[in-house]
Protein backbone atom coordinates (compact mmCIF):
# COMPACT_ATOMS: atom_id res chain seq x y z
CA UNK A 1 0.00 0.00 0.00
CA UNK A 2 1.47 3.37 -1.03
CA UNK A 3 2.12 5.95 1.74
CA UNK A 4 -0.33 8.79 2.22
CA UNK A 5 0.45 12.05 0.51
CA UNK A 6 1.28 15.05 2.70
CA UNK A 7 -0.79 18.21 2.76
CA UNK A 8 0.34 21.39 4.47
CA UNK A 9 -2.43 23.57 5.93
CA UNK A 10 -1.44 27.12 6.91
CA UNK A 11 -3.80 29.54 8.67
CA UNK A 12 -3.50 31.75 11.73
CA UNK A 13 -6.93 30.52 12.92
CA UNK A 14 -6.52 27.24 14.81
CA UNK A 15 -10.24 26.46 14.47
CA UNK A 16 -10.06 26.65 10.68
CA UNK A 17 -6.97 24.43 10.57
CA UNK A 18 -8.73 21.84 12.73
CA UNK A 19 -11.77 21.78 10.44
CA UNK A 20 -9.59 21.08 7.39
CA UNK A 21 -7.50 18.49 9.23
CA UNK A 22 -10.65 16.62 10.26
CA UNK A 23 -11.94 16.62 6.67
CA UNK A 24 -8.66 15.38 5.12
CA UNK A 25 -6.92 13.29 7.81
CA UNK A 26 -8.31 9.91 6.68
CA UNK A 27 -6.71 10.18 3.24
CA UNK A 28 -3.66 12.37 3.82
CA UNK A 29 -0.88 13.07 6.32
CA UNK A 30 -1.57 16.58 7.56
CA UNK A 31 1.05 19.16 8.55
CA UNK A 32 -0.09 22.55 9.77
CA UNK A 33 1.35 25.98 10.47
CA UNK A 34 0.09 29.37 11.59
CA UNK A 35 1.75 31.88 9.24
CA UNK A 36 3.70 32.39 6.03
CA UNK A 37 7.10 31.94 7.64
CA UNK A 38 6.13 28.51 8.95
CA UNK A 39 4.70 27.68 5.51
CA UNK A 40 8.12 28.20 3.94
CA UNK A 41 10.03 26.29 6.64
CA UNK A 42 7.59 23.33 6.75
CA UNK A 43 7.45 23.10 2.95
CA UNK A 44 11.23 22.83 2.66
CA UNK A 45 11.40 20.33 5.52
CA UNK A 46 8.49 18.02 4.58
CA UNK A 47 8.04 18.58 0.81
CA UNK A 48 4.25 18.24 0.90
CA UNK A 49 2.26 17.25 -2.19
CA UNK A 50 -0.04 20.24 -1.76
CA UNK A 51 -0.23 23.47 0.26
CA UNK A 52 -3.52 25.01 1.42
CA UNK A 53 -2.87 28.52 2.74
CA UNK A 54 -4.83 31.56 3.87
CA UNK A 55 -3.87 34.93 2.38
CA UNK A 56 -4.50 37.06 5.47
CA UNK A 57 -1.94 36.08 8.14
CA UNK A 58 0.36 38.07 10.47
CA UNK A 59 4.13 38.47 10.01
CA UNK A 60 4.22 36.95 6.52
CA UNK A 61 0.96 36.69 4.57
CA UNK A 62 -0.01 34.00 2.08
CA UNK A 63 0.89 36.04 -1.00
CA UNK A 64 4.44 36.69 0.21
CA UNK A 65 4.85 33.04 1.29
CA UNK A 66 3.60 31.92 -2.12
CA UNK A 67 6.13 34.19 -3.84
CA UNK A 68 8.98 32.75 -1.75
CA UNK A 69 7.91 29.13 -2.30
CA UNK A 70 7.57 29.55 -6.06
CA UNK A 71 11.04 31.10 -6.31
CA UNK A 72 12.67 28.15 -4.51
CA UNK A 73 13.70 25.26 -6.78
CA UNK A 74 12.83 22.75 -4.04
CA UNK A 75 9.24 23.95 -3.51
CA UNK A 76 8.17 25.73 -6.70
CA UNK A 77 6.39 22.70 -8.17
CA UNK A 78 4.18 22.16 -5.11
CA UNK A 79 0.58 23.18 -5.97
CA UNK A 80 -0.72 26.00 -3.75
CA UNK A 81 -4.40 26.72 -3.04
CA UNK A 82 -5.04 30.10 -1.41
CA UNK A 83 -8.03 31.08 0.72
CA UNK A 84 -9.39 34.61 0.70
CA UNK A 85 -12.54 36.57 1.46
CA UNK A 86 -15.17 36.87 -1.28
CA UNK A 87 -14.94 40.66 -1.03
CA UNK A 88 -11.18 40.88 -1.61
CA UNK A 89 -10.87 40.14 -5.32
CA UNK A 90 -7.63 42.12 -5.48
CA UNK A 91 -6.00 39.57 -3.16
CA UNK A 92 -7.05 36.74 -5.49
CA UNK A 93 -5.32 38.43 -8.42
CA UNK A 94 -2.16 39.15 -6.40
CA UNK A 95 -2.08 35.54 -5.17
CA UNK A 96 -2.33 34.13 -8.68
CA UNK A 97 0.38 36.53 -9.88
CA UNK A 98 2.58 35.32 -7.01
CA UNK A 99 2.31 31.79 -8.42
CA UNK A 100 -0.70 30.25 -6.65
CA UNK A 101 -2.33 27.46 -8.64
CA UNK A 102 -5.88 27.97 -7.38
CA UNK A 103 -7.97 29.89 -4.87
CA UNK A 104 -11.11 29.27 -2.81
CA UNK A 105 -13.21 32.00 -1.21
CA UNK A 106 -14.36 31.92 2.40
CA UNK A 107 -16.67 30.79 3.90
CA UNK A 108 -15.51 27.45 2.59
CA UNK A 109 -17.53 24.44 1.51
CA UNK A 110 -15.77 21.23 2.56
CA UNK A 111 -16.84 19.12 -0.48
CA UNK A 112 -15.44 21.86 -2.74
CA UNK A 113 -12.10 21.77 -0.91
CA UNK A 114 -11.94 17.97 -1.24
CA UNK A 115 -12.75 18.18 -4.96
CA UNK A 116 -10.06 20.84 -5.53
CA UNK A 117 -7.46 18.88 -3.54
CA UNK A 118 -8.21 15.73 -5.53
CA UNK A 119 -8.04 17.63 -8.81
CA UNK A 120 -4.58 19.09 -8.08
CA UNK A 121 -3.12 15.84 -6.74
CA UNK A 122 -4.43 13.76 -9.63
CA UNK A 123 -2.44 15.72 -12.17
CA UNK A 124 0.88 14.57 -10.70
CA UNK A 125 0.49 10.85 -11.29
CA UNK A 126 -2.67 10.20 -13.26
CA UNK A 127 -0.92 9.56 -16.57
CA UNK A 128 1.44 6.91 -15.21
CA UNK A 129 0.58 3.28 -16.08
CA UNK A 130 -1.22 4.34 -19.24
CA UNK A 131 -0.36 2.74 -22.56
CA UNK A 132 0.43 4.61 -25.76
CA UNK A 133 -2.96 3.69 -27.22
CA UNK A 134 -4.62 5.13 -24.09
CA UNK A 135 -2.98 8.50 -24.64
CA UNK A 136 -4.04 8.48 -28.29
CA UNK A 137 -7.56 7.60 -27.18
CA UNK A 138 -7.63 10.49 -24.70
CA UNK A 139 -6.41 12.89 -27.38
CA UNK A 140 -9.03 11.63 -29.83
CA UNK A 141 -11.92 11.83 -27.38
CA UNK A 142 -10.88 15.28 -26.18
CA UNK A 143 -10.76 16.68 -29.70
CA UNK A 144 -14.01 15.00 -30.70
CA UNK A 145 -16.24 15.91 -27.78
CA UNK A 146 -14.91 19.46 -27.58
CA UNK A 147 -16.68 20.11 -30.89
CA UNK A 148 -19.98 18.50 -29.86
CA UNK A 149 -22.82 20.51 -28.35
CA UNK A 150 -25.33 17.71 -27.71
CA UNK A 151 -24.76 16.26 -24.20
CA UNK A 152 -26.36 12.92 -25.10
CA UNK A 153 -24.05 12.52 -28.10
CA UNK A 154 -21.10 13.17 -25.79
CA UNK A 155 -22.27 10.53 -23.32
CA UNK A 156 -22.80 7.87 -26.00
CA UNK A 157 -19.39 8.59 -27.52
CA UNK A 158 -17.67 8.24 -24.15
CA UNK A 159 -19.10 4.81 -23.30
CA UNK A 160 -18.56 3.43 -26.78
CA UNK A 161 -14.92 4.57 -26.90
CA UNK A 162 -14.21 3.29 -23.37
CA UNK A 163 -15.59 -0.12 -24.31
CA UNK A 164 -13.27 -0.20 -27.32
CA UNK A 165 -10.06 0.69 -25.49
CA UNK A 166 -10.27 -1.45 -22.33
CA UNK A 167 -11.56 -4.90 -21.41
CA UNK A 168 -15.04 -3.85 -20.32
CA UNK A 169 -18.20 -5.90 -19.87
CA UNK A 170 -20.24 -2.75 -19.45
CA UNK A 171 -19.46 0.96 -19.54
CA UNK A 172 -22.36 3.20 -18.58
CA UNK A 173 -23.09 6.76 -17.66
CA UNK A 174 -25.96 7.08 -15.21
CA UNK A 175 -27.74 10.09 -13.81
CA UNK A 176 -29.68 10.61 -10.60
CA UNK A 177 -32.64 12.96 -11.01
CA UNK A 178 -34.23 15.24 -8.40
CA UNK A 179 -36.63 12.49 -7.34
CA UNK A 180 -33.75 10.13 -6.62
CA UNK A 181 -34.44 7.96 -9.67
CA UNK A 182 -31.47 6.45 -11.47
CA UNK A 183 -31.44 6.60 -15.25
CA UNK A 184 -28.91 5.01 -17.58
CA UNK A 185 -28.23 7.83 -20.02
CA UNK A 186 -25.80 5.85 -22.20
CA UNK A 187 -24.24 2.41 -22.18
CA UNK A 188 -22.15 0.44 -24.63
CA UNK A 189 -24.65 -2.45 -24.37
CA UNK A 190 -27.82 -0.31 -24.50
CA UNK A 191 -29.32 -0.52 -27.96
CA UNK A 192 -30.74 2.57 -29.57
CA UNK A 193 -30.85 6.00 -28.01
CA UNK A 194 -33.37 5.31 -25.26
CA UNK A 195 -32.87 5.76 -21.54
CA UNK A 196 -33.26 2.96 -19.01
CA UNK A 197 -34.64 3.63 -15.53
CA UNK A 198 -33.14 1.53 -12.72
CA UNK A 199 -33.63 1.14 -8.98
CA UNK A 200 -30.87 3.07 -7.19
CA UNK A 201 -31.17 0.79 -4.15
CA UNK A 202 -29.81 -2.08 -6.25
CA UNK A 203 -26.56 -0.21 -6.88
CA UNK A 204 -24.84 0.43 -3.52
CA UNK A 205 -21.61 1.42 -5.25
CA UNK A 206 -23.38 4.33 -6.98
CA UNK A 207 -25.14 5.29 -3.76
CA UNK A 208 -21.77 5.52 -2.03
CA UNK A 209 -20.24 7.61 -4.82
CA UNK A 210 -23.30 9.88 -4.84
CA UNK A 211 -22.95 10.48 -1.11
CA UNK A 212 -19.18 10.94 -1.02
CA UNK A 213 -18.71 12.58 -4.44
CA UNK A 214 -15.63 10.36 -4.75
CA UNK A 215 -14.63 7.35 -6.82
CA UNK A 216 -15.72 3.95 -5.55
CA UNK A 217 -13.86 0.76 -6.50
CA UNK A 218 -15.23 -2.74 -5.93
CA UNK A 219 -12.55 -5.28 -6.79
CA UNK A 220 -14.57 -8.40 -5.97
CA UNK A 221 -18.31 -7.89 -6.25
CA UNK A 222 -19.07 -11.40 -4.95
CA UNK A 223 -17.31 -10.79 -1.61
CA UNK A 224 -17.06 -7.05 -1.04
CA UNK A 225 -19.15 -6.04 2.04
CA UNK A 226 -20.47 -3.02 0.14
CA UNK A 227 -22.45 -5.40 -2.08
CA UNK A 228 -24.07 -7.40 0.77
CA UNK A 229 -27.50 -5.87 0.23
CA UNK A 230 -27.59 -7.05 -3.41
CA UNK A 231 -25.67 -10.30 -3.05
CA UNK A 232 -28.51 -12.44 -4.44
CA UNK A 233 -29.07 -10.23 -7.49
CA UNK A 234 -25.41 -10.14 -8.54
CA UNK A 235 -24.47 -13.79 -8.06
CA UNK A 236 -24.83 -14.59 -11.78
CA UNK A 237 -23.11 -11.48 -13.16
CA UNK A 238 -20.29 -12.09 -15.63
CA UNK A 239 -18.04 -9.31 -14.35
CA UNK A 240 -15.97 -9.20 -11.18
CA UNK A 241 -15.02 -5.58 -10.61
CA UNK A 242 -16.65 -2.16 -10.76
CA UNK A 243 -15.36 1.39 -10.67
CA UNK A 244 -17.73 4.35 -10.30
CA UNK A 245 -16.38 7.84 -11.03
CA UNK A 246 -18.49 10.95 -10.33
CA UNK A 247 -18.33 13.41 -13.20
CA UNK A 248 -17.35 16.46 -11.18
CA UNK A 249 -16.76 20.08 -12.17
CA UNK A 250 -15.37 22.07 -9.24
CA UNK A 251 -17.60 21.32 -6.25
CA UNK A 252 -20.62 20.13 -8.22
CA UNK A 253 -21.45 16.75 -9.65
CA UNK A 254 -22.51 17.81 -13.13
CA UNK A 255 -26.12 16.68 -13.35
CA UNK A 256 -25.12 13.82 -10.98
CA UNK A 257 -23.53 11.87 -13.81
CA UNK A 258 -21.43 8.83 -12.96
CA UNK A 259 -19.10 6.86 -15.20
CA UNK A 260 -19.55 3.22 -14.19
CA UNK A 261 -17.16 0.67 -15.65
CA UNK A 262 -17.57 -3.05 -14.97
CA UNK A 263 -14.87 -5.49 -16.04
CA UNK A 264 -14.34 -9.28 -15.97
CA UNK A 265 -10.67 -8.81 -15.03
CA UNK A 266 -9.93 -11.27 -12.21
CA UNK A 267 -7.31 -9.14 -10.49
CA UNK A 268 -9.73 -6.28 -9.91
CA UNK A 269 -9.62 -2.72 -11.21
CA UNK A 270 -6.07 -2.11 -12.38
CA UNK A 271 -4.35 1.26 -12.05
CA UNK A 272 -4.66 1.62 -15.80
CA UNK A 273 -8.44 1.11 -15.82
CA UNK A 274 -8.95 3.39 -12.84
CA UNK A 275 -6.76 6.20 -14.17
CA UNK A 276 -8.24 5.99 -17.63
CA UNK A 277 -11.75 6.10 -16.17
CA UNK A 278 -10.78 9.07 -14.01
CA UNK A 279 -9.27 10.98 -16.93
CA UNK A 280 -12.29 10.32 -19.13
CA UNK A 281 -14.56 11.53 -16.31
CA UNK A 282 -12.46 14.72 -16.06
CA UNK A 283 -12.66 15.29 -19.80
CA UNK A 284 -16.39 14.55 -19.74
CA UNK A 285 -16.99 17.08 -16.96
CA UNK A 286 -15.60 19.95 -19.04
CA UNK A 287 -17.40 18.84 -22.18
CA UNK A 288 -20.70 18.25 -20.38
CA UNK A 289 -20.52 21.58 -18.59
CA UNK A 290 -19.88 23.36 -21.89
CA UNK A 291 -22.65 21.41 -23.63
CA UNK A 292 -25.14 21.98 -20.81
CA UNK A 293 -24.23 25.67 -20.72
CA UNK A 294 -24.61 25.86 -24.51
CA UNK A 295 -28.02 24.20 -24.28
CA UNK A 296 -29.21 26.52 -21.51
CA UNK A 297 -27.98 29.62 -23.37
CA UNK A 298 -29.51 28.37 -26.59
CA UNK A 299 -32.80 27.59 -24.84
CA UNK A 300 -32.83 31.04 -23.23
CA UNK A 301 -32.05 32.67 -26.57
CA UNK A 302 -34.81 30.71 -28.30
CA UNK A 303 -37.22 31.60 -25.48
CA UNK A 304 -36.53 35.33 -25.73
CA UNK A 305 -36.66 35.21 -29.51
CA UNK A 306 -40.03 33.48 -29.28
CA UNK A 307 -41.30 36.00 -26.73
CA UNK A 308 -40.27 38.82 -29.04
CA UNK A 309 -42.66 37.60 -31.73
CA UNK A 310 -45.55 36.71 -29.40
CA UNK A 311 -48.38 38.85 -28.08
CA UNK A 312 -47.97 39.06 -24.31
CA UNK A 313 -51.66 38.53 -23.52
CA UNK A 314 -52.83 35.87 -25.97
CA UNK A 315 -49.48 34.19 -26.85
CA UNK A 316 -50.51 34.47 -30.51
CA UNK A 317 -48.03 35.94 -32.97
CA UNK A 318 -47.85 39.73 -32.69
CA UNK A 319 -48.51 42.43 -35.30
CA UNK A 320 -44.88 42.71 -36.44
CA UNK A 321 -44.37 38.96 -36.85
CA UNK A 322 -47.72 38.71 -38.64
CA UNK A 323 -46.44 41.00 -41.37
CA UNK A 324 -43.05 39.23 -41.53
CA UNK A 325 -44.73 35.87 -42.06
CA UNK A 326 -47.34 37.21 -44.44
CA UNK A 327 -44.66 38.74 -46.67
CA UNK A 328 -42.74 35.48 -46.57
CA UNK A 329 -45.80 33.35 -47.40
CA UNK A 330 -46.93 35.75 -50.14
CA UNK A 331 -43.50 35.47 -51.80
CA UNK A 332 -43.63 31.67 -51.59
CA UNK A 333 -47.18 31.55 -53.01
CA UNK A 334 -46.17 33.84 -55.86
CA UNK A 335 -43.08 31.75 -56.72
CA UNK A 336 -44.86 28.39 -56.70
CA UNK A 337 -48.28 29.51 -57.98
CA UNK A 338 -49.93 28.32 -54.76
CA UNK A 339 -53.02 29.88 -53.17
CA UNK A 340 -52.72 31.97 -49.99
CA UNK A 341 -55.69 33.10 -47.93
CA UNK A 342 -56.15 35.46 -45.02
CA UNK A 343 -58.95 35.63 -42.44
CA UNK A 344 -59.44 38.86 -40.51
CA UNK A 345 -61.97 39.11 -37.68
CA UNK A 346 -63.01 41.60 -35.06
CA UNK A 347 -64.95 40.92 -31.83
CA UNK A 348 -68.42 42.45 -32.08
CA UNK A 349 -69.26 45.15 -29.52
CA UNK A 350 -66.11 44.55 -27.49
CA UNK A 351 -66.29 48.09 -26.05
CA UNK A 352 -69.58 47.12 -24.39
CA UNK A 353 -67.87 44.16 -22.70
CA UNK A 354 -65.08 46.38 -21.34
CA UNK A 355 -67.61 49.00 -20.18
CA UNK A 356 -69.91 46.47 -18.48
CA UNK A 357 -67.39 44.04 -17.04
CA UNK A 358 -64.12 45.95 -16.90
CA UNK A 359 -60.87 45.76 -18.86
CA UNK A 360 -59.53 42.87 -16.77
CA UNK A 361 -62.52 40.78 -17.83
CA UNK A 362 -61.97 41.91 -21.42
CA UNK A 363 -58.35 40.77 -21.28
CA UNK A 364 -59.42 37.31 -20.09
CA UNK A 365 -61.84 37.03 -23.01
CA UNK A 366 -59.12 38.05 -25.48
CA UNK A 367 -56.82 35.43 -23.93
CA UNK A 368 -59.48 32.74 -24.28
CA UNK A 369 -60.17 33.67 -27.88
CA UNK A 370 -56.47 33.20 -28.56
CA UNK A 371 -56.75 29.66 -27.13
CA UNK A 372 -59.84 28.94 -29.27
CA UNK A 373 -57.99 30.14 -32.37
CA UNK A 374 -55.14 27.74 -31.65
CA UNK A 375 -57.66 24.91 -31.31
CA UNK A 376 -59.07 25.63 -34.77
CA UNK A 377 -55.79 26.43 -36.55
CA UNK A 378 -53.94 23.70 -38.44
CA UNK A 379 -50.19 23.15 -38.02
CA UNK A 380 -49.48 25.16 -41.15
CA UNK A 381 -51.76 28.09 -40.21
CA UNK A 382 -50.39 31.25 -38.60
CA UNK A 383 -52.81 32.79 -36.07
CA UNK A 384 -52.00 36.32 -34.84
CA UNK A 385 -53.38 39.16 -32.77
CA UNK A 386 -53.46 42.07 -35.19
CA UNK A 387 -54.21 44.65 -32.51
CA UNK A 388 -56.84 45.44 -29.89
CA UNK A 389 -59.77 43.10 -30.52
CA UNK A 390 -58.74 42.34 -34.11
CA UNK A 391 -57.25 38.95 -35.04
CA UNK A 392 -55.91 37.33 -38.20
CA UNK A 393 -55.08 33.88 -39.51
CA UNK A 394 -52.68 33.37 -42.42
CA UNK A 395 -53.62 30.23 -44.38
CA UNK A 396 -50.81 28.97 -46.68
CA UNK A 397 -51.79 26.70 -49.58
CA UNK A 398 -55.47 27.47 -48.92
CA UNK A 399 -57.97 28.62 -51.53
CA UNK A 400 -61.07 30.72 -50.79
CA UNK A 401 -63.31 27.74 -50.02
CA UNK A 402 -60.88 26.41 -47.39
CA UNK A 403 -60.54 29.89 -45.85
CA UNK A 404 -64.32 30.19 -45.63
CA UNK A 405 -64.43 26.86 -43.80
CA UNK A 406 -61.80 28.03 -41.27
CA UNK A 407 -63.65 31.32 -40.72
CA UNK A 408 -66.92 29.50 -40.12
CA UNK A 409 -65.33 27.14 -37.62
CA UNK A 410 -63.89 30.15 -35.77
CA UNK A 411 -67.34 31.79 -35.74
CA UNK A 412 -69.01 28.67 -34.38
CA UNK A 413 -66.45 27.81 -31.68
CA UNK A 414 -66.41 31.41 -30.36
CA UNK A 415 -70.22 31.89 -30.53
CA UNK A 416 -70.89 28.57 -28.78
CA UNK A 417 -68.27 29.01 -26.03
CA UNK A 418 -69.57 30.04 -22.62
CA UNK A 419 -67.08 32.57 -21.30
CA UNK A 420 -66.70 32.40 -17.53
CA UNK A 421 -66.50 36.18 -17.27
CA UNK A 422 -69.92 36.77 -18.87
CA UNK A 423 -73.48 36.25 -17.71
CA UNK A 424 -75.06 32.84 -18.53
CA UNK A 425 -76.21 32.57 -22.16
CA UNK A 426 -74.37 35.77 -23.09
CA UNK A 427 -72.51 35.18 -26.37
CA UNK A 428 -69.44 36.58 -28.04
CA UNK A 429 -69.69 36.97 -31.80
CA UNK A 430 -67.18 38.02 -34.43
CA UNK A 431 -67.25 39.62 -37.87
CA UNK A 432 -64.84 38.23 -40.45
CA UNK A 433 -63.41 39.08 -43.81
CA UNK A 434 -61.62 36.72 -46.19
CA UNK A 435 -59.16 37.45 -48.99
CA UNK A 436 -57.28 35.03 -51.26
CA UNK A 437 -54.23 35.42 -53.46
CA UNK A 438 -54.36 33.13 -56.48
CA UNK A 439 -53.31 33.33 -60.14
CA UNK A 440 -51.53 36.65 -59.43
CA UNK A 441 -54.84 38.45 -58.76
CA UNK A 442 -53.07 40.73 -56.25
CA UNK A 443 -49.79 42.58 -56.55
CA UNK A 444 -48.68 42.59 -52.92
CA UNK A 445 -49.38 41.14 -49.48
CA UNK A 446 -50.57 44.60 -48.40
CA UNK A 447 -53.42 44.30 -50.87
CA UNK A 448 -54.31 40.94 -49.30
CA UNK A 449 -54.55 42.66 -45.90
CA UNK A 450 -56.54 45.62 -47.22
CA UNK A 451 -59.02 43.32 -48.96
CA UNK A 452 -59.58 41.11 -45.88
CA UNK A 453 -59.88 44.21 -43.68
CA UNK A 454 -62.44 45.90 -45.95
CA UNK A 455 -64.53 42.74 -46.12
CA UNK A 456 -64.43 42.40 -42.31
CA UNK A 457 -65.90 45.90 -41.98
CA UNK A 458 -68.44 45.05 -44.66
CA UNK A 459 -69.56 42.13 -42.45
CA UNK A 460 -69.96 44.55 -39.52
CA UNK A 461 -72.05 46.95 -41.62
CA UNK A 462 -74.20 44.01 -42.74
CA UNK A 463 -75.26 43.27 -39.15
CA UNK A 464 -72.19 41.62 -37.55
CA UNK A 465 -71.69 37.94 -36.71
CA UNK A 466 -70.98 37.23 -40.37
CA UNK A 467 -68.23 36.05 -42.74
CA UNK A 468 -67.73 38.28 -45.76
CA UNK A 469 -66.11 36.68 -48.79
CA UNK A 470 -67.05 38.90 -51.67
Amino acid sequence: MSPKKKILIVDDELFFREILKEALKDRFDIIDGKDGQEAVVLSIEHEPSLIIMDIEMPTCDGIEACRILKSNSKTRKIPIILFTSRTKKKDMVLGLKAGADDYITKPVYIPEIIARVDAHLRTTDLYSDLEHKDLLFLLEITETISAIRNPMTILRLIVEKMAEIIDVARCSIVSINECGDMVVKASNDLSGHGELKLDLHKYPEIQKSLKSKQAVIVNDIKNDPLMNSVREQIKNLEFNSIVVIPVVKKESVIGTFFLRTATPVKGGITDRIYKLSQLVANISANALENAILFESVQAAQEYFEEMAIRDGLTSLYNHRHFYDRLEEEFGRADRYAAPLSLVFFDIDDFKRINDNYGHSCGDQILKKIGQLMKAVARDSDIPARYGGEEFAVILPNTAEEGAFDVANRLHNIIREHQFDQLAPNEQITISSGISTFTNKNLESFNELVQLADSRMYAAKRAGKDKVAQL
